[in-house]
């Protein structure tokens, strides 16, 4: 169960609460006064605060305030016998989780602790999928060209300013997009990527603007469109390059006025998106061809960022093979593979067309097909698909 401190300058409130706490199968640590349950909470963890209003020494909200310094996650339950309504919204301003006044209803308490729980559990395990997440999206390499992709990035991501990124299939464009976000004001928001290659160019506008019900034969139901999902947060158009024409010219106006129209309505709706955009083409030659907007480039491209292929930083292969090496074990369960300077040195001689993707693909196949260590001749043996697979 939960680890819940307990500070109350009342003794009978504390050893009941305690009592009846410990009874719920909750570890419970308690205070005297607030000097004493701050020290208490910076020593050790707890999931849950349970703290007095009226104290001597230190105020109950001057508690609140500390601990949402030291740790605003943290659920901070109020109680008092002396309170007022007053008392109970400066309380939720400062932070704090509900306010309670005695005497304890304790059946209020212990549903107000069960839902504190389920709180504190549901922010433990967004920390952890966040942190998985930018473990997936981590841009890994110490090469000259990838860090200046890197400062980049931090410059560009605290601003507003369109980003586009160019470069070939495979080398980690959606990963740029990502960490621009996650670094950026609006990563408490949406992250929404559309690819604009695998969506049939007549289904496109429907994509990224939504549509009305019955505006054509196969729309049975109103859909809000990519743009509106991300609203407050960020587009990430990928493959911008494959888009039609029609498209274009509604992605100019969402940009120039910040609104878009569902297909089969003639209402405009307001967002606040940033867009990001990305393509392995040459968009200076596909507007030379007509098969590009040149308006629409500029608005895109207020900052460029063009992400070098593996080839062009070979020097980052040790590092990108401990990263994957990690990451694939993590995900099959396994001890991590001694990965031998040998094989390194193979892998470094590969040319890869298909850049960090294919790289990856290969490293987690010599994962699974090598036993104990990853050798150069197991690189030999196995990077290529037409090699036998001999075991």
């Amino acid at each position: 169960m939960s680890r819940i401190l307990v500070i109350d300058d009342e003794k009978s409130i504390r050893n009941t609460l305690k009592e009846v706490l410990e009874y719920e199968k909750h570890e419970v640590d308690v205070a005297e006064d607030g000097p004493s349950g701050l020290e208490l909470f910076s020593n050790y963890s707890h999931d849950i605060v349970l703290c007095d209003i009226k104290m001597a020494k230190m105020d109950g909200i001057e508690v609140l305030e500390r601990i949402m310094e030291i740790s605003p996650d943290t659920p901070v339950i109020m109680i008092s016998g002396h309170g007022t309504i007053d008392t109970a919204v400066e309380s939720i301003k400062k932070g704090a989780y509900d306010y309670l006044e005695k005497p304890l209803d304790l059946n209020r308490l212990l549903i107000t602790l069960r839902n504190a729980t389920d709180k504190s559990r549901l922010v433990t395990q967004t920390k952890v999928l966040r942190n998985k997440v930018s473990k997936i999206y981590e841009i890994v390499g110490e090469s000259s060209s990838i860090k200046k992709v890197k400062e980049i990035i931090d410059r560009v991501a605290p601003t507003e300013a369109r980003v586009l990124i160019t470069g070939a299939s495979g080398t980690g464009k959606e990963l740029v997009a990502h960490q621009i976000h996650e670094k950026s004001p609006r990563a408490k928001g949406a992250f929404v990527e559309v690819n604009c290659a695998a969506i049939p160019s007549e289904l496109i506008e429907s994509e990224l603007f939504g549509h009305e019900k019955g505006s054509f034969t196969s729309a049975i139901k109103q859909r809000i469109g990519k743009f509106e999902q991300a609203n407050g947060g960020t587009l990430f158009l990928d493959e911008i390059g494959d888009m039609s024409l029609s498209a274009q010219s509604k992605v100019l106006r969402a940009l120039q006025e910040n609104k878009i129209t569902r297909v089969g309505s003639d209402k405009d709706i307001h967002v606040n998106v940033r867009v990001i955009a990305a393509t392995n083409k040459n968009l200076r030659k596909e507007i030379e061809n007509n098969t590009f907007r040149e308006d629409l480039y500029h608005r895109l491209s207020v900052i460029l960022i063009h992400v070098p292929t593996l080839n062009e930083r070979i020097e980052d292969i040790p590092l990108l093979a401990e990263h994957f090496n990690t990451l694939i074990c993590s995900e099959y369960g396994m001890s991590k593979k001694k990965i031998t300077q040998d094989a390194i040195e193979e892998l470094q001689k590969i040319k890869w067309t298909g850049n960090v993707r294919e790289f990856r693909n290969v490293l987690e196949r010599l994962i699974i097909l090598c036993r104990g260590e990853i050798t150069g001749k197991d690189v030999i043996a196995y990077a290529h698909p037409i090699s036998g697979l001999t075991l």
